[in-house]
């Protein structure tokens, strides 16, 4: 882990969808209500496959599937009806069309939130998160740059990193 300007960051590699899920496995234990991921990367690097993995092991009963035209799914963990909120912002214009999803509820509401094509709604962004980056280097490698944008996120990376 890099820390720098009071920023800290991880890069993590996969080769395959299969590890790009395990990752997200091992980071989706770790999620607290409250907790916010924002996903960046192109179309087809494996924010959908990311989110996957995260809501699995964050403990979802059902499988996470992509909300690119519904805006956002909910899951729901059956021990303790915790909610994992995940948001597709491709469509969105803005952070003020955000507002017209129930972003604000959402960040309010004791759970998880993933947002995929978080820079789209930047301005409406809680200060503390999770950023992940997600570069295609070609065939299934993928590179994921993860950097702490607060304390909650950095408590995340060097939990990730042990």
């Amino acid at each position: 882990m890099r820390v720098g300007e009071g920023t800290a960051q991880l890069t993590l590699y996969t080769h395959d969808p299969r590890e790009t899920e395990h990752l997200g496995e091992r980071l989706g234990r770790l999620l607290l209500p409250g907790d916010v991921l924002c996903l960046s990367g192109n179309l087809g690097t494996g924010k959908t496959c990311l989110v996957r993995g995260l809501a699995r092991g964050w403990g979802a009963s059902q499988l996470a599937t992509s909300p690119t035209f519904t805006l956002v799914n909910e899951y729901r963990r059956t021990r303790d009806e915790q909610r994992f909120y995940h948001m597709d912002c491709y469509r969105l214009s803005g952070a003020v069309e955000a507002q017209t999803t129930a972003l604000d509820d959402i960040l309010d509401a004791p759970g998880v939130l993933v947002i995929e094509w978080p820079e789209r709604i930047a301005l409406a962004l809680p200060q503390d998160c999770l950023w992940i980056e997600i570069r295609d280097l070609g065939g299934d490698d993928r590179e994921f740059r993860l950097t702490a944008r607060g304390a909650r996120g950095e408590v995340l990376l060097r939990a990730l990193s042990e």
